[in-house]
């Protein structure tokens, strides 16, 4: 659990003016010679003698010692105290940053670090909630029903295994999802790149579709417009599969009934560019980066809630994911009605062998 912090009295520190450590231990060397010398040249001047001009001496040089050299390696006990807080999960006490030498750039660096990790770790108790919401759903209809048939109370009939059937295809999309997600943070997938048809790849794509529609018992019909009909793109087919399948499957989830979903390709310059249109509710401005991400929830109309309407939540962010490997894009187009997807890709696209295995995304 995060803890406050209690704010922290001012620290004097009478060097942190100056911009190198260097010149701090040079300065605190230099400033206990001359205390020293000083308390020697004071104890000779009134014949106080050696027993008491050299212990007079020793303590004035560590007087000035420990005042300047409190000020220099303060922030480090503060990085000490925060680092014991961040390995108990307290990600919020603060270091003192005042300093312009190489321990105040090492401070603001450890700053920056705990709000990373203090992100990071939020984030991993947002996914664990929403994967356990995820799978508690299922597996509670599961558990009802299997129960249900071993007491005796429902007979195994169709309509009953149909539903369980429902919940498994269910669990079976989330753990392929989460394991596509898995090889997401990894970044440990390479391409393997062909020339395909894309009146082909859209045709297979959209009879995979219209499955997931009939089992849904949404009424929708599919259109296919390619421009030029002979348009060929180089690309990971199952990749650009999985892409197609999560921005189909979205598109039937927030279509009405009896309303149609276009895909429309055209070929321009250096791009092959897919628009998945459906006559769903729009996208406000403001949620069109954000339903990219995990588990994310839109805020606004039909779409407050896109897992609760039967998608794991992980679909789109997989979507990107897997154009981003192509060196394309995938964003939300302005559309006059509906919401409009469009995936951008390049005609020749760098294999992730060539690009060190990294992402590279469009400009």
């Amino acid at each position: 659990m995060t803890k406050t912090s209690l704010p922290r009295p001012p620290v004097s520190r009478p060097l942190d003016s100056f911009g190198s450590i260097k010149l701090k231990i040079g300065l605190l060397v230099t400033a206990a010679i001359v205390a020293a010398v000083g308390m020697t040249w004071v104890g000779l001047r009134n014949e106080m003698g050696p027993t008491f001009t050299l212990p007079l001496a020793v303590a004035a040089g560590l007087v000035i010692t420990q005042f300047l050299a409190h000020g220099m390696t303060s922030p480090l006990r503060e990085m000490i105290e925060a680092a014991r807080a961040m390995a108990k999960g307290d990600y919020s006490t603060k270091v003192s940053i005042t300093s312009r030498d190489e321990v105040g750039e090492l401070a603001r660096a450890f700053t920056l670090m705990a709000k990373d990790l203090a992100e990071a770790d939020a984030l991993r108790r947002e996914m664990i909630a929403n994967v356990s919401h995820e799978l508690r759903t299922p597996v509670a209809a599961l558990q009802a029903e299997l129960e249900n048939m071993v007491d005796g109370v429902t007979e195994p009939d169709a309509e009953t295994l149909e539903i369980l059937l429902t919940q498994t295809k269910r669990l079976s999309r989330l753990v392929i999802d989460m394991l596509d997600l898995s090889r997401l943070d990894a970044d440990v997938v390479e391409l393997h790149l062909t020339e395909n048809s894309v009146s082909d790849f859209l045709d297979d794509a959209v009879a995979a579709a219209r499955l997931v529609a009939s089992s849904t018992g949404k009424r929708v019909a599919f259109a296919v417009d390619v421009t030029p009909p002979t348009l060929k793109m180089t690309a990971d087919t199952e990749r650009l599969h999985q892409v197609a399948a999560n921005l189909l499957s979205n598109a039937i989830r927030h279509s009405p009934q009896d309303s149609v979903i276009t895909i429309r390709a055209t070929a321009l310059s250096k791009w092959v560019q897919l628009d998945f249109h459906n006559q769903g509710p729009p996208i406000p401005a403001d949620e069109r980066e954000l339903i990219f991400e995990r588990f994310q929830r839109g805020k606004t109309g039909a779409r407050t809630s896109r897992t609760s309407s039967g998608g794991t939540g992980l679909g789109l962010a997989i979507a990107r994911w897997a154009v981003l490997l192509h060196s394309g894009s995938l964003t939300v187009a302005e559309s006059d009605s509906g919401a409009v997807f469009r995936v951008r890709l390049p005609k020749a696209p760098r294999r992730a062998a060539e690009s060190g295995g990294q992402v590279a995304s469009q400009t």
